[in-house]
């Protein structure tokens, strides 16, 4: 599988963005799909994690109440929207894929990843 990200850019404290990870290949059916970002000089970090029927979600502290991740099958992509956009969460963004959910917060526990793309946040 493939995963490409998209859907960042530059936007204002406060504003609102949504990202989307195209899936090619082989579908998610027994797969967990979770963002992760990594700020400059800083490790990556967990943001999002969905299970592959949606009925599973996880999100970090700093994204609860602000952000959602979402997945439509049948067009293989995973969504993550984020409101109320800070200044830290300035960072590139990846989607992965993985094959348990219980190691949905690790990024160790996900074997394919997108090529990331950037969101800034300005204040």
């Amino acid at each position: 599988v493939q995963l490409q990200a998209s859907g960042g850019g530059l936007v204002q404290a406060g504003d609102s963005l949504r990202l989307s990870c195209a899936a090619s290949g082989r579908t998610f059916s027994s797969d967990t799909m979770g963002w992760f970002r990594q700020a400059p000089g800083k490790e990556r970090e967990f943001v999002a994690a969905i299970s592959s029927t949606g009925v599973n979600k996880v999100y970090a502290r700093s994204g609860t109440g602000r952000f959602a991740i979402s997945i439509d099958n049948a067009k293989k992509t995973v969504y993550l929207q984020m409101n109320s956009l800070k200044p830290e969460d300035t960072a590139v963004y990846y989607c992965a894929t993985g094959p348990r959910w219980r190691y949905a917060r690790l990024s160790a526990g996900y074997d394919t990843w997108g090529q990331g793309t950037l969101v800034t946040v300005s204040s």
